[in-house]
């Protein structure tokens, strides 16, 4: 058992395990202790822990800069954000440090975009158990009270929907005339591994394209490979005018960005915002390195695949079995959803070696490296499925 932290505030209900090192998908705590990281550090560590390639490469940018200032250039910057765009078909990028910081600074844009329109007090259409930071702002976007609880008033602004229904879309456009954008995950991660239909993606593009309004996607959680594509929206075959980006995009080094199409690339000018940490050289060359091993080690194909694997294998082992509700996601983004909380089997896991996530109360949450062999899933499967079956075997709290 670690040892607790009596300087650290409490705003996280941690485990008593202290991670010491990793290697792959692979970690091992403070006593010796192995784990199988299905969790990827929240959908983080896209190539696993200690990367042959990326640790040298980080360490080769350490010797040379780590930090300046926008007030310069950053070659590193440049580099990042043509391959970036290149990927999501879009015109430039700002780049921060969190996901956060690039859903607050796609609200300013949604804001100032409706300014410039004339819009006095511009809205942003936003969904029901969605998930997009706990700044003040970013907690009034999410969807989620319990979150939101203890921290009112909330920024106004915003006009909350359910997910996948067209006609409240339709029914929002008709009576809401200051609508500016619509704030969307492709794939609602702390929501639950939730996915917006693509038929329903495609309304949004339309809709958006019809009246003028920003159609923005919030893929920190779900873009970046982790479903196959470089970005899940892509499935749908669309594109949008701004994209938030964080989490998996440096592999573990903190790096958030926002691309722009060309109805928002010129909406911020100088002034406008900014970010002291953002686009330093050492995150732009973990962004760099990442995008190049998963290309030449074919991970979006690899992600695809695995995750495929592992949830027809949670369909064979769970799907028929009572107090299961639904398993659903894309690729290596996968929820099991229970009809119960079991926030218990996030302890009961980590005692049998594997470390995963428990969301919205209910949904088993797997968000593992990109790198996962397919040995790996099933031993994730092997691990998993008897602690889910052994918990729904017992009463009912």
């Amino acid at each position: 058992m670690s040892a607790p932290m009596p300087h650290v505030m409490n705003t996280y209900g941690r485990l008593p395990i202290a991670l010491s090192h990793g290697r792959g998908c692979t970690v091992w705590d403070t006593e010796g202790r192995r784990y199988l990281d299905a969790l990827g550090g929240i959908a983080v560590n896209t190539l696993g822990h200690n990367h042959p390639v990326l640790v040298p490469a980080l360490q080769d940018q350490l010797t040379k800069l780590i930090h300046t200032s926008n007030y310069y250039q950053t070659p590193l910057q440049e580099k990042l954000a043509e391959l970036l765009c290149e990927r999501a078909q879009m015109s430039a990028a700002f780049f921060c440090s969190t996901g956060l910081e690039a859903n607050e600074g796609a609200l300013k844009i949604a804001r100032k975009f409706g300014h410039d329109r004339g819009v006095d007090r511009p809205e942003i259409i936003v969904f029901d158990k969605s998930f997009h930071g706990r700044s003040i702002a970013t907690l009034s976007a999410t969807g989620n009270p319990k979150i939101q609880a203890g921290f009112g008033p909330l920024v106004e602004g915003f006009v909350r929907l359910p997910l996948n229904d067209v006609d409240a879309l339709h029914s929002a456009a008709a009576t809401h005339p200051n609508i500016v954008a619509v704030l969307v995950e492709p794939i609602q991660g702390e929501g639950g591994i939730v996915p917006a239909r693509l038929d329903y993606l495609r309304e949004l593009r339309a809709i958006c394209d019809a009246n003028n309004w920003l159609l923005m996607f919030d893929e920190v959680q779900s873009g970046f490979g982790r479903t196959g594509k470089w970005f899940a929206h892509q499935w749908a075959g669309i594109k949008p005018d701004v994209m938030q980006l964080a989490k998996g995009l440096g592999s573990g080094v903190p790096v958030g960005a926002i691309l722009v199409g060309p109805k928002a690339k010129d909406v911020l000018g100088p002034g406008n915002h900014g970010s002291t940490f953002g686009g330093n050289p050492l995150a732009m060359r973990a962004g760099i390195e990442t995008i190049g091993v998963m290309e030449a080690d074919g991970l979006l194909a690899h992600a695809a695949e695995v995750g495929s694997r592992l949830k027809q294998a949670f369909e064979r082992e769970l799907g028929s079995l009572p107090g299961v509700k639904e398993i659903r996601g894309h690729g290596l983004m996968l929820g099991i959803e229970l009809d119960r909380p079991c926030g218990v089997l996030l302890g009961r896991a980590a005692e049998a070696g594997l470390l995963i996530s428990v969301t919205a109360d209910s949904v088993v949450r797997l968000l593992p490296p990109l790198i996962l062999s397919t040995a790996e899933a099933d031993e994730i499967v092997s691990l998993l499925v008897p602690l889910i079956k052994a918990f729904l075997a017992e009463p009912s709290a």
